[in-house]
């Protein structure tokens, strides 16, 4: 095993897979500087750059998909793919049911996402929950190196759409940025691990709609996604302290959810509580209650999720997210009540 950084072991993976297939190619804003490695080994033919206009490069990513190539379409910002969803939301989504399968769109959307830095709330969405509402859209959310990777090449094996974002807090690529100039004053809440971590030697693609238990749990099991894994764990540690036994379910794919780990998980703690830095309104903690309840599962359950605009400011931001302390208190309460 080696080691390597998140953004780091997603582009390794990606050189492994335009190495093994000519299909791949990778177009987005700012991709021969992003992913200038890339550009060196495999050329401007392959690794493209583009005008800022999402809709445009985005619906070219999609016919380039139909025509049989295998696209990488990277876009700066989550957020950004608002100006481009009639590509993704009614025409990738939806070419493989309105055809009877003889097309399919398989190209790969990449997209960092998630606050915490201070970019107000245009810039800091995370969004998952929205694009995973449309049928026919797989959403990855890896919060390790070595998943990270490993999803990526499920990701470009898959024969539809897939939605694939990064948490800004766990890229190299992204604190190097946000960290520069002024910045450097300021603390970013980025986990203790996941920003880098053990890779296999070689990537094989990790089954998508499988979810990993991160830490066993008797009393209570926190389930998100993401940079959230890693701050449940660090509240699991703090409540261990204390003599309460949290478990911890990383979902890593959102659509399609592993609605059996997610059950028997929670059917062994009686207590469910969702960390979902996406807004809670209509989003994945709603469905994650009902997944366990139409499972006839009958718990405790809580959320800490973002629920309103981010706002710009840093100190009502880092109120607005979901933090170490809102968990912990989240966990306390869902104790009391029984």
């Amino acid at each position: 095993m080696k080691t390597m950084f998140f953004t780091q072991a997603i582009d390794d993976a990606l050189a492994q897979s335009m190495a093994d297939d000519p299909r791949v190619i990778l177009f987005g804003e700012d991709i021969p500087l992003m992913r200038r490695n890339l550009l060196v080994r495999f050329g401007p033919e392959r690794v493209r750059g583009t005008p800022i206009s999402e809709s445009t490069f985005l619906g070219a990513g999609v016919a380039a998909a139909m025509t049989g190539l295998r696209p990488v379409v990277e876009v700066y910002m989550v957020d950004f793919l608002g100006v481009a969803m009639d590509a993704l939301l009614n025409h990738a989504a939806k070419v493989k049911a309105f055809s009877g399968g003889k097309w399919t769109a398989p190209l790969v959307v990449r997209a960092p996402c998630g606050g915490g830095y201070g970019d107000g709330g245009q810039h800091e969405q995370s969004l998952w929950g929205w694009l995973a509402h449309i049928p026919e859209l797989t959403i990855l959310v890896p919060s390790t190196p070595a998943d990270a990777g490993g999803l990526m090449l499920a990701a470009l094996q898959h024969d539809g759409p897939v939605i694939f974002l990064e948490h800004k807090l766990l890229s190299e690529t992204w604190l190097e940025f946000l960290g520069s100039g002024a910045r450097r004053t300021v603390q970013f809440d980025v986990p203790a691990a996941g920003a880098k971590g053990a890779v296999p030697s070689k990537w094989r693609p990790l089954p998508i709609g499988k979810a990993i238990l991160r830490r066993a749990g008797d009393d209570v099991m926190i389930v998100s996604v993401g940079v959230g894994v890693h701050r449940a764990q660090a509240a699991a540690q703090t409540l261990e302290a204390e003599g309460i036994s949290a478990g911890v379910l990383d979902l890593r794919t959102v659509s399609p959810l592993d609605k059996p780990a997610i059950c028997e998980a929670v059917a062994h703690t009686g207590r469910l509580l969702v960390v979902d830095e996406d807004y809670e309104s209509f989003g994945l903690s709603g469905e994650l209650a009902a997944v366990v309840l139409e499972a006839g599962i009958s718990c405790s359950y809580a959320r800490v999720c973002t629920q309103t605009t981010l706002p710009y400011a840093r100190q009502l931001e880092d109120q607005s997210l979901p933090n170490q302390q809102r968990i912990c208190a989240s966990v306390r309460q869902l104790l009391q009540e029984q």
